[in-house]
């Protein structure tokens, strides 16, 4: 569906300033026998509100296409974003308090990984995992209960009458796969207790435009996201930011805390302190994505020249993890499987399947000391060093790493 309104402020002021062209969706893995199948494809291209500031895919497409069978992301894998999880859970409780019996919701919470962080924290809470993949069915923990449908003010409504209010409702990276945040907006405020707080993560516009993080674009991501647009969608539902973090992971993400207004509730210093940094930095002006336009497409030329360097010179290559982000660079620099030999993955569900669009064979960790390629291209740049340490033994019998982003660079 091509939109034609901001999905913050309903605006038809919209620009595109970035076209990465036709794309699979980046978690649509193959079977072998699927390879001589036609992919289905489409647009991906991005779009500046020039009313509210907000920037955002140009086409959605239907969410049961990316979020319900055969999606591949298990957030357990990554002891990165479980240190996260511990320290978001602890940081909850050390700003909010967790009351025992309390419940609390995770929207799009995977295999339930972060709730299992609230228990091992020692949390006597009750928990409820939304979200509508076949992984969430894989839970982590017993502790964890499960409705598998996608989060909406109409199953809002049901949890609460069931379940009662939430007094901690968070969302890591799915904030940004919502179309109709509307909708979202009122499922929250129909779960949320009057004191309650919703606690989102995702990747941060001003990393994504400083690091040309480019890759971080693909069909799930459908907003971009930055506290100026936020606060005012927030207004309109009688929430405010209270609280944001700048946090690491993922290249550069946020932690906002949102409660609704009511005596007492204030914004902290740095919500407008980074309001004023975004203006500073031109997330509200449109030359500042022409721009950015430009740097991606100098990248591309750069990593294409190094690889297509590094292969003329007889150098075998191939790939280290298969994030969803990887397929967009692949995609996007036309990186297929003459370049790379395959891409070594950790993810069991992903192992033995191939790349959307470019047909690179996803294998075990096993295969890297098996065929000594001379350089691995690490796809999941925001992982690096994690997978160089895991890699320790790559490296010290003369392997080399090609880290893509934010400048191709060979490490």
């Amino acid at each position: 569906m091509r939109i034609t309104r901001c999905r913050i402020c309903k605006s038809e002021d919209l620009y595109k300033f970035l076209d990465l062209g036709m794309h699979p969706p980046s978690d649509a893995f193959l079977k072998k026998d699927q390879l001589d199948s036609v992919e289905e494809k489409f647009p991906l291209d991005v779009y500046f509100c020039g009313s509210c500031c907000l920037v955002q895919l140009g086409f959605v497409v239907p969410p049961e296409k990316l979020f319900t069978k055969n999606y591949v992301y298990v957030s357990s894998i990554s002891t990165t974003m479980r240190s996260n999880w511990m320290d978001m859970a602890a940081e909850i409780n050390k700003k909010f308090g967790v009351p025992e019996g309390s419940l609390v919701v995770d929207i799009g919470g995977n295999d339930g990984t972060l709730l299992k962080c609230f228990h091992d924290s020692g949390f006597s809470v009750t928990t409820l995992n939304i979200d509508p993949s076949d992984v969430a069915k894989t839970k982590v923990s017993e502790d964890v209960d499960v409705i598998n449908d996608f989060f909406s003010e109409n199953v809002a409504s049901e949890v609460a009458k069931k379940f009662g209010k939430a007094r901690i409702i968070t969302g890591t990276n799915v904030f940004a796969h919502v179309d109709d945040l509307d909708d979202f907006m009122r499922g929250v405020g129909a779960l949320l207790e009057d004191d309650g707080v919703l606690v989102l993560e995702f990747p941060y516009l001003m990393d994504l435009l400083e690091k040309i993080e480019f890759d971080t674009i693909y069909h799930e991501h459908l907003s971009y996201l930055s506290v100026g647009p936020l606060i005012k969608l927030y207004e309109r539902f009688g929430m405010i930011i209270v609280d944001i973090d700048r946090i690491p992971v993922h290249g550069g993400s946020l932690r906002i805390f949102v409660k609704k207004k009511g005596l007492g509730t204030v914004a902290a210093k740095n919500v407008q302190d980074l309001v004023r940094l975004e203006k500073e930095r031109g997330l509200y002006d449109l030359e500042t994505y022409k721009d950015f336009s430009v740097r991606v497409s100098n990248l591309k030329k750069n990593l294409v020249a190094m690889l297509r360097d590094l292969k003329s010179g007889g150098k075998k290559i191939a790939g280290d993890t298969a994030p969803a982000k990887g397929n967009t660079l692949l995609n996007y620099c036309g990186i297929d499987d003459n370049v790379l030999d395959f891409i070594a993955e950790i993810n069991p569900i992903k192992q033995g399947l191939y790349t959307p669009g470019t047909h690179i064979p996803v294998v075990p960790l096993e295969k890297i000391y098996e065929d000594k390629p001379d350089y691995l291209l690490i796809l999941a740049w925001n992982f690096k060093d994690d997978i160089m340490r895991q890699q320790k033994d790559f490296r010290e019998s003369g392997g080399r790493f090609i880290v893509p982003v934010p400048e191709p660079e060979i490490v």
